[in-house]
């Protein structure tokens, strides 16, 4: 049997991934969390998981308290610890943020197949991340829709013949919205998303189009393409998760209902494909499908992810992570929507990109860029 260890279980992901194992018969060795002790011990009682690790001490000891049957492990350690120890074939990585860089590392060492969701590994430690995927000979298949549409879309075609990707967006809650329109909105109206049901991070980053900029990242690393090759276009009806162009002028699209289980079994289960009872998209029913070219003036992150990525080295690193923080000040009410890529360009500005060759200097990056947010963006 198949056996799948899920890093971020009780997350939005982490949830959908458990569904799609229960759906194609693979058995869950080990389940990871943040902080959620109650939420992982319900899944491992319901899946019968033998290894359960959760970051926060609190948590960790909160759990050892119910006497579960699972094998805990406490920390950053034991998260690496329960990678290593639950034998995966495959590791499904729903971590939200850069917090999953390590555990993405770990996974590699420890499996054939790696599942990732957490796009800020590669946004933060794309080179390091694919050159280790290559030393130790592991398939790195990517969950996020248009990602998996991408590959999807590859996967028969060959990348030689590969000459631009068309990343599509929803546009998010605020498509059409004005500068000053933006300075007015609030935390409840960013975290309504169209067409998406996500955590609350993702969500607001699909409201600046952050989310969109860490995805044209991520495919540079995944797929080669130089970012003059990798196009974002809005796409409000998100039934098209992404196209290829080809060097004959071909476009080859994907398709499908807003379901992140659909691509999430497609990872786990490539190169088959599974029936399964998830929602089937109803091609009468979609409409016109609407393409229009993203407002970086007035959704500047989208510009700023673009500008870190061509500065290269250590600068996508630095750019996650003030965002991460500016994000999370956005939802504690201390700074406004359109604060946020106002103090990740001040972070970028201040910073002198070097090469991001190994984990320290990437960790180092990271924190520095983290205390400059808290800031106000100065260092």
């Amino acid at each position: 049997m198949t056996k799948v260890c899920i890093l971020g279980a009780t997350g939005s992901i982490g949830r959908q991934a458990l569904d799609v194992c229960r759906q194609a018969g693979y058995a869950v060795s080990g389940v990871t969390a943040g902080s959620d002790h109650a939420g992982l011990l319900e899944i491992c009682r319901d899946y019968g998981v033998p290894r359960a690790a959760l970051h926060n001490k609190e948590a960790y000891d909160a759990f050892i308290r119910e006497k579960s049957s699972a094998k805990a492990y406490g920390g950053i350690e034991g998260i690496l610890e329960c990678i290593r120890d639950c034998g995966a074939d495959i590791v499904v990585n729903g971590i939200v943020g850069s917090a999953g860089i390590l555990p993405t590392l770990e996974a590699i060492r420890s499996s054939g197949r790696l599942a990732l969701a957490n796009k800020e590994t590669l946004v933060a430690a794309g080179s390091l991340v694919m050159d280790m995927a290559r030393a130790h000979d592991c398939m790195i298949i990517p969950v996020d829709s248009e990602h998996s549409a991408i590959f999807q879309c590859l996967a028969d075609n060959g990348r030689k013949y590969l000459s631009r990707i068309y990343l599509t967006a929803s546009g998010g809650p605020f498509r059409g919205y004005s500068i000053d329109q933006l300075k007015h909105v609030t935390k409840e109206m960013a975290l309504q998303h169209p067409s998406w049901v996500m955590g609350s991070k993702i969500t607001i980053d699909s409201a600046t189009l952050m989310n969109k900029g860490l995805e044209v990242i991520e495919a540079r690393w995944l797929f080669g393409m130089a970012y003059d090759e990798i196009t974002v276009v809005v796409h409000p009806g998100s039934i098209v998760h992404s196209m290829v162009e080809f060097r004959d002028n071909s476009i080859l699209a994907q398709l499908g209902a807003p379901d992140m289980r659909i691509p999430l079994q497609y990872a786990l289960t490539y190169p088959e494909r599974k029936c399964n009872n998830y929602k089937k998209l109803d091609i009468y029913k979609t409409g016109g499908l609407i393409f229009e070219e993203p407002d970086t003036d007035a959704f500047r992150c989208l510009a700023l992810a673009y500008e870190a990525g061509r500065a290269g080295g250590t600068m996508p690193c630095v750019m996650n992570a003030a965002n991460e923080e500016a994000v999370g000040m956005f939802l504690e009410g201390s700074i406004g929507f359109t604060d946020i890529p106002e103090i990740i360009e001040r972070v970028m500005d201040a910073h002198e990109p070097i090469e991001a060759d190994g984990i320290e200097a990437i960790l180092e990056a990271d924190s520095a860029a983290r205390a400059a947010a808290r800031n106000g963006g100065r260092i």
